[in-house]
């Protein structure tokens, strides 16, 4: 069992920069593999980032690639998300995932969730 909480949303202008957290608890979390998907009102859960459990390994959907980084530190069971030159087509309910597996950008391999955090960008 792998429990998660996201936290560092919040409400900035476009172009500006967020830095969302994922705390994990349980199960060791250097393990698994680690996801961000949003989901904005109306829409389906999409894929935006994920990391391997080393670390080495990192995936981002093509409309945030240039502009968030996702990085982690085993050390602090803690993954992050760096959004920068944020857009208001970034707003949604961001979620941090965690799997065993190898699926990085689909989220029924996805085995943990967290509660979601919410980003809100104004033009």
């Amino acid at each position: 069992q792998v429990q998660l909480v996201e936290s560092g949303g919040g409400l900035v202008q476009a172009g500006g920069s967020l830095r969302l957290s994922c705390a994990a608890s349980g199960r060791t979390f250097s393990i698994y593999n680690m996801g961000w998907f949003r989901q904005a009102p109306g829409k389906e859960r999409e894929f935006v980032a994920a990391i391997s459990w080393r670390g080495d390994s990192t995936y981002y959907t093509d409309s945030v690639k240039g502009r968030f980084t996702i990085s982690r530190d085993n050390a602090k069971n803690t993954g992050y998300l760096q959004m920068n030159s944020l857009k208001p087509e970034d707003t949604a309910v961001y979620y941090c995932a965690a799997q065993i597996g190898r699926y990085y950008t689909l989220p029924r391999y996805y085995e943990y969730w967290g509660q979601g955090t919410q980003v809100t960008i104004s033009s």
